[in-house]
């Protein structure tokens, strides 16, 4: 590792990483507050093939790792590829393939997915996320109704009083288990690729070492083995890149 690329990634001496709270798959709290998941394994092993410290940049929205990561007050993320994200962070290929799903009340007259897109029928989805860039781009006769973050979509959804809720399966689910007269649509609504990325000003170099990286941790089971560890559902390892 060049002192030149180990300044790429950490230019003030400490690696700085964008962690999202609102992708229970990728990131929690403890009791005590502390962030722990997939992505925080991620950004500790990062930090040690480069030999820096490390601060983790905790965060409640995909929105808000997007915005660091674009204004480089963060070294680098984990996000879903999304090509409006993509104007200025450089996405490594995806880690981890997640479900996106609906979520209705008991009573709803819905039984599949593609029901949802009707005139009349309102969506609740977190603002910014990659179900809501997904939707925004898809969706042509329902109306989506943004809630501050993913972990509070479905509160929203019921304060509302609306008909749909999406979002990450696993978070749905949860909900789902909490509340009452709620039901998960089956299947789902689009795959998330779940990447890293660093700003587009860094160097080639800089992302290049990233993609390989994260290629590294699939092959060598260090992504699957972080899955068990936290005992993640609803997501898969992502296949091999060429790119």
């Amino acid at each position: 590792m060049s002192l030149q690329l180990t300044s790429e990634f950490a230019p003030t001496g400490t690696l700085r990483a964008a962690i999202n709270l609102g992708n229970p798959i990728l990131a929690n709290q403890n009791a005590d507050g502390q962030p722990y998941g997939i992505s925080i394994d991620i950004a500790t092993e990062l930090a040690r093939r480069l030999n820096v410290p490390l601060t983790l940049l905790v965060g409640q929205t995909a929105a808000q790792s997007v915005e660091a990561v674009t204004q480089e007050t963060a070294d680098f993320g984990f996000f879903a590829i999304d090509p409006i994200r993509g104007k200025g962070i450089a996405f490594t290929a995806p880690y981890v393939l997640i479900e996106g799903s609906y979520l209705v009340p008991n009573d709803s007259p819905f039984t599949a997915n593609d029901q949802v897109d009707q005139a009349g029928i309102r969506i609740a989805v977190g603002k910014g996320s990659a179900y809501d860039l997904f939707l925004t781009r898809e969706i042509k006769n329902a109306e989506i109704q943004r809630a501050p973050s993913s972990p509070t979509t479905v509160d929203f959804f019921l304060s509302e009083k609306l008909e749909v809720a999406a979002g990450v399966k696993q978070q749905l689910e949860m909900d789902a288990k909490r509340l009452p007269n709620l039901r998960l649509l089956p299947g789902r609504f689009m795959v998330i690729e779940q990447a890293m990325g660093l700003p587009k000003t860094r160097s080639p170099e800089a992302q290049a070492y990233l993609k390989q990286f994260v290629e590294d941790l699939k092959a060598s089971g260090f992504v699957s083995q972080s899955m068990a560890r936290h005992n993640i559902q609803g997501a898969a390892v992502a296949p091999a890149s060429s790119s």
